[in-house]
């Protein structure tokens, strides 16, 4: 499936046969496939199959070029690697080799290349422009694109004096910085994999990716994290050194080097020896590895090739018309995990591309102090994860309910202004009516430079769901955010969401080369999302059995996110695969949807997760929106101002969530159920009510183990953690009422 081209787009159809041609083999039958029209069939093979219903678009931003001259000439002017034959789409090894998945014409058939060959050109456009810029002594200290190049070609050079090895993990442990993104890019050059680990990792945790990717060598922030490897390092046998970057070494230890003298490690490397390695290096072979969370199991490493980090940036900024330097630099601002594959390539592999200027957060940034970032930078683009958006419409409807009456009226009249005119354009409609202008004025460019989005034009969300009622919130006062959609499995992004083409709670459509199909469809459309392009991974590393599970023998990738495709070709996801409840009644339940309705009906609600899998009924787990402690990161007992507010509207004096549960305060556990009444009302079964529920005592967090390090829900953990609390509900046989679920102690 893909979506219906977009006028700016330059667009060509190609029929079933033409489009299998890009993968494996045949597309299975039981695939759902929508054409350029928006029509769509199941098909079966018991059912004739209609010639439109078995079109796939492929989209172009830009005319097709015979891909044999591009290769000849890319070729003459040394930037880009011959390929290899490779029979596989994927692989498992280290060192293995896949089968490019490359079309005949549009972007898909653009040349490949290296990382090294990406760095090149950017520097050959964009050699005096600034690349990195980052605060010492209270002054942004800044690096051009020759500069940066040279640094990473420096440590290059000083990992191979280490001894790194090839296809061996160069694994990086800190905040967002430089040093992170010179390590990461050095590495690839002196033919290692770049492996980021989450910060928040337990020592446990390093140890287990230090030694899945084989790592010759560890680069940390700072004192805390080096604890956590020397805690480990006996049991690391590639480790040949750390390096240290944030802060003077505390002690000096055997191959623990600071960032200095790292970089100074190489000086008697010749050039000749690492331009040997990189030539070496071949578009299809693997550069880095991105570490699942973990959410369902041991981590996973995504292998992606230098094809997946060189491509994929292109087509997506193409698709969401990111500009070149050459024209307007885009500004963005660093602040998101770069071990996830969001934050590489919207940072490091987008920025690259089209020669952005990237300003790095402080390590506190999210604790308060990214506002502050946003204000100085003013970027053009921002990405924003779900729960970091969602806490910052809380701020801003707190302080605004501390404003005076006129300019709560005011600002009040300027939301529904801007909700309607957006939600207009949304849909087609061009005209800026007087009151938007009027509104534009006195509200919504006041909002945009408190927080430092004024001159942002791409404000983006992804790797978790988001409430409509967040976005909704967000366009009220003219700041439309718009979602993406992918995995590490597809180098981040595989569809996008633009100004010319947005709906509420949609991901948007499929990236310009890529490809989606919905494999297995109900009734109602609904099917697993399938990926094929360019951006597919190679594999995952030493798992065999996860990687044929992911990919297909016909070369799709199966997301594992179930979704559907409406007639104007926009994607929306309505849950999980292995997030389906199956009730004891065998009835199947997407909990999302469900959840996302509670929390929406009830604003005081901060997390809600369905349980009942092979139960009689359905009961939720809730908690309150409390605040959270900035130096930890912990929720509190507090409850946020908003709730406060709310609570006070109610008749409910509490401010602790400790107070509402202690008393079971009447008039929040009647608004509570209130809601779920509500939610239930809707269900379109009585197995898909919700018969009991329960407020836990604190908030999910990435600490207590509710959360993954992208805030995404850990099921399994959630259930292990209160699995006692989730028993009583079913210690009685039978089925409640949901008004007893109310009164439950």
């Amino acid at each position: 499936m893909r979506c219906k081209a977009e006028p700016e787009h330059c667009g060509t159809m190609l029929c079933e046969a033409e489009a299998r041609s890009t993968l494996a083999d045949p597309v299975p039958m039981a695939y759902l496939s929508v054409d350029a029209q928006g029509s769509s069939e199941v098909s079966l093979d018991d059912i004739a199959i209609s010639s439109s219903a078995r079109a796939v678009e492929v989209c172009s931003m830009e005319p097709a070029q015979d891909p044999k001259t591009k290769r000849s000439q890319m070729n003459k002017i040394g930037l880009t690697s011959p390929l290899p034959p490779a029979s596989s789409m994927w692989t498992t090894e280290r060192d293995g080799e896949v089968k490019l998945r490359m079309d005949e014409e549009g972007i898909g058939s653009r040349t490949p290349k290296t990382v090294h060959d990406l760095f090149q050109e950017a520097v050959s456009k964009y050699s005096d422009y600034y690349a990195l810029a980052f605060k010492k002594n209270g002054q942004w200290v800044k690096l051009t694109y020759k500069m940066y190049y040279d640094k990473c070609w420096k440590a290059a050079k000083s990992f191979l004096k280490l001894g790194l090895e090839r296809f061996h993990g160069v694994c990086i442990l800190g905040f967002n910085s430089p040093e992170w993104f010179i390590a990461d890019i050095g590495a690839i050059f002196a033919g290692g994999l770049g492996v980021g680990i989450y910060t928040t990792n337990s020592p446990e945790a390093c140890h287990y990716v230090a030694e899945n990717c084989s790592a010759n060598i560890l680069v940390v922030e700072n004192h805390t994290q080096l604890q956590k490897i020397l805690e480990v390092e006996h049991k690391l046998p590639h480790m040949k050194a750390i390096i240290q970057y944030g802060e003077e070494i505390k002690e000096k230890r055997p191959n623990l080097y600071s960032w200095r003298e790292f970089l100074d490690l190489g000086e008697d490397v010749p050039d000749s020896q690492l331009r040997e390695v990189i030539e070496s290096q071949k578009p299809n072979q693997c550069c880095t590895l991105i570490y699942t969370s973990g959410t369902t199991g041991q981590p996973k490493g995504v292998m992606l090739s230098h094809d997946n980090l060189t491509w994929t940036p292109i087509a997506a900024g193409h698709s969401l018309m990111l500009l070149d330097a050459t024209k307007k630099q885009e500004l963005v601002v660093s602040y998101l995990p770069l071990s996830h594959i969001a934050a590489q390539m919207m940072d490091i592999w987008l920025s690259i591309t089209f020669g952005g200027q990237v300003f790095f957060a402080q390590p506190d940034a999210l604790k308060g102090t990214l506002v502050d970032t946003l204000r100085e930078v003013r970027p053009t683009a921002f990405l924003g994860v779900p729960r970091g958006v969602g806490k910052n419409r809380g701020k801003m409807k707190s302080i605004g309910a501390k404003s005076s009456t006129l300019r709560r009226k005011v600002a009040s009249w300027a939301k529904g202004v801007g909700l309607q005119t957006n939600l207009k354009w949304m849909n087609g409609y061009s005209e800026v009516p007087v009151n938007f202008r009027l509104a534009r004025h006195l509200v919504y460019k006041k909002v945009r430079k408190a927080i430092g989005l004024d001159r942002c034009t791409k404000c983006f969300t992804g790797a978790a769901p988001i409430s409509r009622e967040t976005l909704e919130f967000f366009l009220s006062l003219n700041i439309p955010v718009f979602e993406l959609y992918g995995m590490s499995e597809s180098s981040g992004p595989h569809t996008v969401s633009i100004t010319q083409a947005f709906r509420l709670t949609s991901c948007g459509k499929g990236m310009a080369g890529c490809r989606t199909l919905i494999h297995k469809p109900d009734a109602d459309g609904i099917g697993e999302i399938c990926f094929a392009g360019r951006h597919i991974f190679m594999g995952y590393l030493n798992m065999e059995e996860k990687t044929k599970e992911a990919i297909d023998e016909d070369g799709w990738l199966h997301s594992g996110d179930l979704g559907k495709c409406d007639k104007d070709g926009f994607i929306y996801i309505t849950g999980r695969i292995k997030e389906l409840i199956i009730t004891a009644g065998g009835e199947n339940v997407p909990p999302v949807p469900i959840e996302d309705a509670v929390k929406e009906a009830c604003p005081i609600i901060s997390n809600a997760m369905l349980v009942g899998d092979k139960a009689k009924f359905l009961a939720m787990l809730l908690t309150l929106k409390c605040t959270v402690n900035m130096e930890s990161g912990e929720p509190e007992d507090d409850l946020t101002a908003e709730t406060i507010e709310y609570c006070q509207k109610l008749g409910s004096k509490a401010t602790k969530a400790s107070e509402i549960i202690s008393s079971k305060d009447k008039v929040i556990y009647a608004a509570i159920q209130a809601a779920v009444s509500e939610v239930n009302k809707r269900a379109v079964s009585n197995a898909q009510k919700i018969q009991k529920w329960i407020i836990l005592e604190k908030d999910f967090s990435v600490g207590g183990g509710e959360l993954g390090p992208t805030m995404k829900l850990k099921r399994p953990a959630v259930a292990q953690k209160y699995k006692e609390l989730i028993d009583e509900f079913y210690v009685d046989a039978n089925t409640p009422t949901p008004s007893e679920s109310a009164l439950r102690q």
